[in-house]
């Protein structure tokens, strides 16, 4: 766990850093591929960066509206770069609602969109996932298996380190070079993407030690992970019935 990365005089939130990283590297790899998609690669980068930064002032916005007296004896405190005063669900609802406005203003169509945006993702949750551990975040259960790191007062299952492997295997797997591989209609690159990091998580959540714990013990991000994967197998199932317009 390293969350500083001290350079000279300079004091860098490396977490942060990565995650930055893993946007970037993921944004240029799908641009590259974006023309497979029949999608404009300037769209591709618009349509994130609007999202991105439609996505952070939501979640401000959201934030003061649920917590006024948090900033009301400093309104700069709205310009913070705390973190902790973002709303992230007010932050993904302005981000989406952005990106639909943009993306139809642009005629860019939904599946193709989301196929060329499904590089970045899967580049993202490797590097999301090295960030956690530089973080400390996503920690592990307690174990006795030789493996086991030392964190938060025990020695626990690198669950970050999983959780990056099994994104860094579904990333090799649906490489843009390799999209031969599945079926080549419309959406099924990024509900496979889908799908599979679902069933990692399914899996892979069992090692967690910060999970959060319903009744009769059952593990939310579990159930969720049940949830996208059933959502996801339906949708490749629809679209194989459709059968729309497949990539040329």
């Amino acid at each position: 766990m390293m969350p500083i990365l001290n350079i000279g005089p300079l004091a860098i939130q490396l977490p942060g850093l990565i995650i930055l990283l893993g946007l970037w590297l993921g944004l240029t790899l799908a641009e590259r591929y974006a023309a497979r998609f029949n999608v404009k690669a300037n769209h591709l980068y618009n349509i994130v960066f609007i999202t991105l930064i439609a996505g952070l002032v939501g979640a401000r916005l959201a934030n003061v509206l649920r917590y006024p007296q948090a900033f009301s004896s400093n309104l700069w405190n709205v310009l913070s770069l705390n973190i902790s005063l973002l709303d992230p669900w007010g932050g993904i609802a302005v981000g989406i609602i952005c990106a639909l406005i943009y993306g139809q203003r642009k005629g860019m169509r939904f599946w193709p969109t989301m196929d060329a945006l499904t590089p970045a993702m899967a580049v993202f949750f490797v590097t999301f996932s090295i960030a956690q551990l530089a973080s400390g975040a996503g920690f592990g259960a307690p174990t006795e298996m030789p493996w086991g790191t030392y964190l938060w007062g025990a020695i626990r299952h690198p669950s970050q380190i999983y959780e990056a492997i099994a994104s860094t295997m579904i990333l090799f797997i649906l490489w843009p070079t390799r999209i031969h591989l599945i079926d080549r209609i419309y959406g099924t690159y990024f509900l496979t993407f889908a799908a599979l990091s679902a069933g990692a998580r399914l899996f892979l959540e069992a090692f967690r030690g910060d999970s959060i714990i319903l009744a009769g013990g059952i593990r939310a991000a579990q159930v969720v992970a049940w949830l996208i994967l059933t959502a996801c197998l339906w949708g490749l199932y629809v679209l194989q019935q459709k059968n729309p317009q497949k990539l040329s």
